[in-house]
């Protein structure tokens, strides 16, 4: 144990102190062009309406603002708010929160705010669309189950419950959407990731909800704890990201089976794919955001900025926003270019930390060989 009068010190390991230490001195690095908010993140997503140059962001401290000349959106309660999704059609908001509910605001108008009550524990994760031109909300909830809302209404279409544990993330299958289309007709399939590591599949219309017979019997099993996040390519094939600190390609043909594992130091929270660039882009429980070569699956590049946990990553572009416990919002590009001026900053630092070592406080300006001759003199 260390000794010390410090009060913040009291009941803390040598290990804690050194942790505490070494993310204070990490704060105030400038990689990534930090966006500094009060509280910790737990989600973002585009604004889609911002020409790619802004996000929202859920805050533990129940807020949820955009990051473009930082600006609150609205508060809907104290409670964390975990996730985020937005109705293009309607322009409402929707935030999940930990008090169960799920609120709303209409951004294009101002005003016109909602809550949806139906779940009996945190709301996980959302996500919106449309049916026959109806839009709607599909959420998951900690207490294992699946609501299918109404937009308009708020009212409930479908409640669905086949997972064992607490939902983590929702995914449309591109390939059931009408060939050309970016959003359903009739029906669509809907695939789900939970803390019992199962993916399930599911069939969603306005009439009926249901598990599809071979998800029933055969949930996919990729991974070995939580699955975080779903990501589909254009090829129909999914991503994924894992607490059992990997991030898997699943291929359809193949019958998911995993082509590509990335491993990792830590749980993986996010992943995203950015298939013009050939990369894919994962957040780590590590502080780290890391860059990957879709082909050969090798690593890129490191982006080391956050101090604590990174928590989602949002594309915009030619670069990957991404947002941590550490109430920051970081863009990261993605181009070869952007891989090589980062390196430049990293040798840049190194070469400035050096030319600073003497300096600091309780080391010598003295060379090796005046060391010696001044503890001769002092001898003598």
């Amino acid at each position: 144990m260390s000794r010390s009068n410090n009060a913040d010190h009291f009941f803390q390991t040598s290990d804690s102190l050194a942790t505490t230490e070494r993310k204070a001195a990490k704060a105030n690095n400038k990689r990534g062009n930090p966006v500094k908010l009060p509280s910790k993140i737990l989600a973002a997503i585009e604004d889609q309406n911002s020409g790619g140059t802004a996000v929202y962001v859920a805050q533990a401290a129940g807020e949820v603002k955009r990051t473009s000349q930082v600006k609150k959106v609205f508060s809907p309660g104290i409670a964390p708010l975990t996730c985020l999704a937005i109705c293009r059609k309607s322009q409402t908001l929707f935030a999940g929160c930990w008090d169960k509910h799920i609120y709303s605001i209409n951004v294009g108008r101002g005003g016109s705010r909602q809550r949806l009550s139906g779940h009996t524990d945190f709301v996980k994760c959302l996500i919106t669309t449309s049916l026959n031109g109806k839009s709607i909300l599909v959420s998951g909830g900690a207490d294992a189950s699946i609501i299918v809302w109404d937009v308009q209404t708020g009212k409930q279409l479908h409640k669905l419950k086949g997972h064992t544990k607490s939902l983590q993330d929702l995914a449309i299958d591109p390939l059931s959407l009408p060939e050309g289309a970016s959003e359903p007709q009739d029906s669509f399939t809907l695939f789900t990731a939970s803390s019992d590591r199962e993916i399930r599949r599911w069939h969603i219309s306005l009439n009926s909800a249901y598990e599809l017979p071979e998800s029933i019997d055969s949930p996919i099993l990729a991974h070995e704890t939580s699955v975080y996040s779903l990501r589909f390519d254009t090829e129909g094939d999914l991503w994924t990201a894992s607490a059992d600190k990997t991030a898997q390609h699943l291929v359809r043909s193949r019958g998911w089976e995993a082509d590509t594992v990335l491993q990792h130091p830590d749980f993986v929270r996010d992943v995203v794919v950015a298939e013009d660039l050939g990369v894919v882009v994962t957040a780590c429980r590590d502080e780290e955001v890391r860059v990957w070569d879709v082909a050969s699956g090798d690593l890129v590049c490191t982006y080391a900025g956050h101090f604590e946990e990174v928590t989602g990553l949002v594309l915009l572009g030619r670069s990957a926003v991404s947002v941590s416990i550490d109430g920051t919002v970081r863009k990261w590009g993605l181009g070869k270019q952007d891989f090589a001026q980062y390196k430049e900053l990293l040798q840049q630092e190194h070469t400035d930390e050096d030319k600073d070592a003497p300096t600091k406080k309780g080391e010598s300006m003295l060379s090796a060989e005046e060391e010696a001759e001044l503890a001769e003199l002092m001898d003598d």
